[in-house]
């Protein structure tokens, strides 16, 4: 799967510029994902990494337990579906600040090439899940060997 980010000013984005359009990316997206309460939907952020074999995807669900997270695979689409809860009581209390979002999130990612569905493994440990999705025989890149003509 490649994933590139078109930039008109520059052809050859430095790793400084990728970062601050991610950032940017970032800001936007919390700005237009507001939940009913108008304050930032709670939206994982997501690593996705690429061998000649496999996809592995790695989540972070902080504060989420283990039963609140769902993963599905249908077609070339991983979907991941959790939920936070939100911790706060209201009896008494009064709060001065509050940061940390809660409520459901659904995350979708299209890999644009074949994988298999047997053979998915989805992981949990320390509030990160990881997702190996390994590829279908024809979306794997294949080595051919180049012969000499003597001709």
């Amino acid at each position: 799967m490649t994933m590139i980010r078109w930039s008109p000013f520059l052809t050859r984005p430095s790793r400084d510029v990728a970062d601050i359009q991610n950032e940017v990316g970032r800001l936007l997206d919390g700005f237009f994902t507001r939940s009913t309460d108008g304050f930032p939907a709670f939206t994982p952020a997501v690593d996705i990494e690429e061998s000649a074999d496999e996809f592995v995807l790695r989540a972070d669900l902080p504060g989420i337990r283990q039963k609140d997270v769902k993963v599905s695979l249908l077609g070339d689409t991983l979907t991941i579906r959790g939920e936070r809860a939100d911790e706060r009581e209201q009896k008494g209390r009064s709060f001065h600040r509050i940061e940390r979002t809660s409520g459901t999130f659904e995350r979708s990612f299209s890999f644009g090439s074949a994988v298999k569905n047997e053979g998915v493994q989805a992981q949990y440990r320390d509030g990160v899940l990881e997702i190996h999705v390994p590829k279908a025989e024809a979306a794997r890149v294949r080595e051919i060997d180049v012969q000499v003509s003597t001709s």
